[in-house]
C-alpha cells in the first residue's frame, strides 16, 4: 500500500466521520431532503460548486482537452452557462413555489402542475438515468485509486462506492453541505497548484496552446467537444433534480441567486483548469494518445508534476468525484423515497419511514451505480447517457410548468415520450461528424411537442 493511497483512505474516513457527526442532528425528512431550508449564500455556493465539479469536469474534461484542445472548455463552460440560468431564471421561481407549497423533490413540482402520471414517468426515467452519472463518478474515482495505489479497477470502484454512499446516507443534504466545504478547499487548491506546475513543466502557455493542431476554441475534431456541448450539458445544470432540490434548500431567494450565481462564475473560470492540464499532458506525455480518457489526468498528476503537488491534486480529483457523487445519490434517494416509495407503495408513510426509505434508497443507488461501471466503457459514455435522458425528460415539463402551464398533463407526457423516442431514433439517421447531434434533435422535438399540444388546447 503506497503512502498516497493511505492518504486518500485516511481522507475518505475523515469525510465519513464528518458525515456521521452531522447526521446525528438529522431527525426529519425535511433535514435530509432540503437541509431544513436553511442554507445561506456561502453554503449554497459551496454545495453547488462541489456538486458540479466531478468526473465530468475534471477527469473527462482533461481527457477531452488532450485530444481537442481549447474546445474542451465548453464541457465546463456549458455547465457554467446552464448554472446562470438556474441562478436567475429557473431557480428563484421554483424556489418560491417549493417554499410556499412544501416541495421536497422535482417530482412534487411535476405532480402539482401535471399530475401523478407525469411525476411517476419522469421519476422512473430519471432514477435509472441517474445511475449512469453515478457510475461515471465511480469510474473517475477508481482511476485515481488505480494510479495512486496500484489497486484493481474493481477494488477501486468498491472503495469509492463505500465512501460515496456512507457519508451521504448518514445525513443527506445536511451532511453534504458541510462535507462539500472541506472537499471544495481541497479541489480548488489542488487544481490551482497542478495547473501552475503542469504548464511550467510543459514549457508555458504558448507551447501548450500549439499542442493540439486542427482545433479552435469553438470546435474540436468532432462534436465531442466545442460549442455543440451546450446542447448536451447546459440544460442539465438548470434541470437536474439534484441541483433544483439543492436550490430548495436556500434560506431565501437572495441566498439562492448569490450562491448559485457565484457558482456559475466559478465554473466558467474553472473550465480553463482541465483544459490547461489536458493540453500540458499532450506535450509531456504523448504516449497517452491511446489511453482511456479517464486515465490521462491521474497519470499526469502522478508522473509529471512534483510529488506533493501531485498528491494534493489527486486528492482533489478524488474529492471532486465524491462530491459530485453525493449530488447523484441525493437525486436517487430523495426521488426514490418521496416519489416512488411514498408515491406508489406507501402513500401513508410516516416521516420516520420516509427518512429510512431515503437512506435505504441511497445504498441501493450506490449498489446500482457499482454494477453499471462494468457496462460503460468510459466516463464520457456514462455522462452522455445521463445528460441526454435528463435533458429530454425535464426540459419541456419544468420550463412549461414554470412559464406555460396551460399545456397540462397531455403536453408534458407527449413531450417526454416524443423526446425519448427522438433521442434513441436519431442516431440511425444523422450523418457522422455533424454538429446536429441526437441531443439537438431530441430537445427540439420535446419542446416543439409541448408547444404544439399547448397551442392546440388553447384553440
Amino acid at each position: 500500500m503506497t503512502p498516497l493511497l493511505i492518504l486518500l483512505l485516511v481522507y475518505s474516513i475523515a469525510l465519513i466521520a464528518t458525515g456521521a457527526w452531522i447526521g446525528r442532528s438529522v431527525r426529519k425528512s425535511d433535514d435530509f431532503f432540503v437541509g431544513g431550508r436553511s442554507l445561506g449564500a456561502g453554503a449554497v455556493f459551496a454545495t453547488f460548486l462541489a456538486a458540479n465539479i466531478g468526473a465530468a469536469s475534471t477527469v473527462n474534461a482533461t481527457g477531452l482537452a488532450y485530444h481537442h484542445g481549447l474546445a474542451a472548455w465548453w464541457w465546463n463552460g456549458a455547465a457554467g452557462l446552464g448554472t446562470l440560468v438556474l441562478a436567475f431564471v429557473v431557480g428563484p421561481r421554483i424556489w418560491a413555489l417549493a417554499t410556499a407549497r412544501g416541495y421536497l423533490t422535482v417530482g412534487d413540482f411535476l405532480d402539482d402542475h401535471f399530475g401523478r402520471q407525469v411525476r411517476l414517468l419522469a421519476t422512473a426515467i430519471i432514477w435509472f438515468g441517474s445511475l449512469s452519472i453515478f457510475a461515471a463518478q465511480i469510474i473517475g474515482a477508481s482511476a485515481v485509486l488505480q494510479i495512486a495505489g496500484g489497486v484493481s479497477f474493481t477494488t477501486g470502484a468498491l472503495v469509492s462506492v463505500g465512501v460515496m454512499t456512507a457519508y451521504f446516507a448518514l445525513g443527506g443534504l445536511l451532511s453534504s453541505a458541510w462535507v462539500n466545504r472541506v472537499q471544495l478547499i481541497v479541489i480548488l487548491a489542488g487544481f490551482a497548484l497542478a495547473v501552475v506546475f503542469a504548464l511550467g513543466r510543459a514549457g508555458g502557455v504558448d507551447v501548450v496552446h500549439a499542442a493540439v493542431p486542427g482545433t479552435t476554441f469553438f470546435t474540436g475534431i468532432s462534436p465531442a467537444a466545442g460549442w455543440p456541448l451546450l446542447f448536451l450539458a447546459a440544460p442539465n445544470f438548470f434541470l437536474s433534480p439534484g441541483l433544483i432540490q439543492r436550490a430548495y434548500a436556500a434560506r431565501s431567494i437572495s441566498a439562492l441567486r448569490t450562491g448559485v450565481g457565484w457558482c456559475a462564475v466559478a465554473l466558467l473560470v474553472f473550465a480553463f483548469a482541465p483544459v490547461a492540464l489536458g493540453m500540458s499532458a499532450r506535450v509531456l506525455m504523448p504516449d497517452l494518445a491511446t489511453a482511456p480518457l479517464q486515465m490521462i489526468l491521474p497519470s499526469l498528476l502522478a508522473e509529471a508534476v512534483p510529488t506533493m503537488v501531485g498528491a494534493l491534486a489527486l486528492a482533489a480529483v478524488f474529492s471532486a468525484e465524491i462530491s459530485s457523487a453525493d449530488a447523484v445519490l441525493y437525486m436517487l434517494s430523495t426521488s426514490g423515497a418521496r416519489d416512488i416509495y411514498r408515491g406508489v407503495f406507501k402513500p401513508d408513510a410516516t416521516d420516520a419511514q420516509l427518512l429510512r426509505a431515503a437512506r435505504i434508497t441511497a445504498v441501493l443507488g450506490g449498489l446500482g451505480g457499482f454494477v453499471l461501471v462494468f457496462y460503460y466503457e468510459s466516463i464520457y459514455a456514462a455522462l452522455g447517457a445521463f445528460y441526454s435522458v435528463v435533458g429530454v425528460t425535464l426540459l419541456a415539463p419544468v420550463l412549461g410548468g414554470l412559464f406555460l402551464p396551460r399545456g397540462g398533463r397531455t403536453a408534458a407526457m407527449a413531450s417526454i415520450v416524443v423526446g425519448i423516442a427522438a433521442l434513441y431514433a436519431s442516431p440511425a439517421v444523422l450523418p457522422a461528424g455533424t454538429w446536429v447531434t441526437p441531443q439537438v434533435i431530441c430537445l427540439t422535438a420535446s419542446v416543439a411537442t409541448y408547444l404544439t399540444v399547448t397551442a392546440s388546447r388553447r384553440t
